[in-house]
């Protein structure tokens, strides 16, 4: 085992990623890496990718939608425009507004500078990504988990992107469906990493977990590029500002695990690197007798420096989406980089402690959000730099 102090960085390529990603890991924590990070070919992102990119002018129209153009009749994601009354779409994306404003405030205001179609459906897709979430994490998924439930949410899936909505909130995102390039399978990932939660409680490796923050997060990313809009003066590739996506997606999810390691412990589950944990000495039981001590503090510092790894990673890909697109995603960027923060802050007691960032600092985040939205210049020393 590796002292923690000792500890080296490692520059490892993506191969597998056509954006030729160069990817920064200390030694031990790049004996996982490097089989887990570039798994997006085998999860065959790139094919939807390719199929979201196949839209004529993508990204370049100021409303964010498909053009109604030639250029548009051999993409495989133009669905036919259901026929909605309008009041009743009205009414749909209203209500898609309304819990979006409730449950991710700082979010929706980043939405507010989105061109009115983008911010309807970012709505949209934020509430059936919620909705699916709560199947498992909600206070009826005591009586929610189960394959059939999943299931029928999955068939449920496919009658939305077949025009036919079950509810008024499904109706939001077939109409969305109907103006954005969006391939299914980022959502139908989505849901199986919901059955992922309802079965499995512990993770090996960091290549099981990365698989599983790729289908209940990442997934979030790809379903949000073709709403977002990428720039017309990007200078990188599309395929790099999916990755980017991607990552921010990952590193949100470890976020939200470290974050949350007491609380899951109540309910029986570890969603940390067995392996990792071994290599600090520590076990299953060291989390829940819920005691922090100095291994457990060297254990997070390198978990934490993980996931800011891949907010660097996702920052360039944040300056190069629609101008008007960009204010929420860096809110959100700087956001889940300040409950790291406050991990730190509560000297990596998350056992006994939820990191929390206030109210007041939620707030001051927006006006430095929005000034580095501001900027289309990639951020080319994204590498990140590990402190160990």
């Amino acid at each position: 085992m590796v002292s923690p102090k000792q500890r080296r960085r490692e520059l490892v390529v993506d191969s597998n990623s056509s954006s030729g990603t160069i990817i920064m890991l200390p030694h031990h924590l790049s004996i996982q890496g490097t089989g887990s990070v570039p798994l997006l070919a085998d999860l065959n992102v790139h094919e939807v990718v390719e199929r979201q990119c196949q839209n004529g002018n993508f990204g370049t129209n100021t409303s964010g939608t498909n053009n109604n153009n030639n250029n548009n009749n051999n993409n495989p994601l133009r669905k036919k425009k259901p026929r909605f009354e309008p009041n009743f779409l009205k009414d749909a994306y209203e209500m898609c507004r309304k819990i979006c404003k409730e449950y991710a405030k700082t979010f929706y205001l980043g939405t507010l500078l989105m061109t009115e179609e983008r911010q309807k459906a970012i709505w949209a897709i934020y509430v059936w990504c919620r909705r699916t979430d709560e199947l498992v994490d909600g206070p009826n998924a005591d009586y929610m988990k189960s394959s059939a439930v999943l299931d029928r949410w999955e068939e449920r899936l496919h009658d939305i992107f077949n025009g036919r909505p079950y509810d008024l909130l499904d109706a939001a995102l077939t109409d969305t469906i109907s103006k954005f390039p969006l391939d299914i399978k980022p959502f139908r990932d989505m849901i199986e990493g919901m059955r992922m939660d309802t079965k499995k409680t512990r993770y090996k490796n960091f290549q099981e977990l990365y698989v599983y923050c790729y289908y209940v997060a990442g997934t979030v990313g790809l379903m949000s590029v073709p709403i977002m809009g990428i720039a017309p003066e990007s200078i990188i590739p599309p395929q790099s500002v999916y990755d980017s996506a991607l990552y921010l997606g990952i590193g949100n999810q470890l976020t939200n695990i470290l974050r949350d390691v007491g609380e899951d412990a109540l309910r029986g589950r570890v969603y940390l690197p067995q392996d990792e944990l071994e290599q600090f000495g520590l076990c299953e039981e060291d989390i829940f007798s819920r005691k922090v001590t100095e291994s457990w503090r060297q254990f997070m510092k390198e978990q934490i420096a993980r996931a800011r790894f891949y907010f660097n990673l996702s920052e360039q890909g944040a300056s190069q989406l629609h101008k008007a697109s960009r204010w929420p995603v860096w809110s959100s960027l700087i956001l889940y980089r300040k409950i790291l923060d406050a991990i730190e802050e509560n000297d990596y007691d998350n056992l006994t402690k939820r990191a929390y960032v206030g109210r007041t600092k939620k707030l001051l985040t927006l006006p430095l959000a929005y000034t580095r939205s501001l900027s289309s210049t990639p951020n080319t020393n994204f590498l990140p730099h590990y402190q160990p």
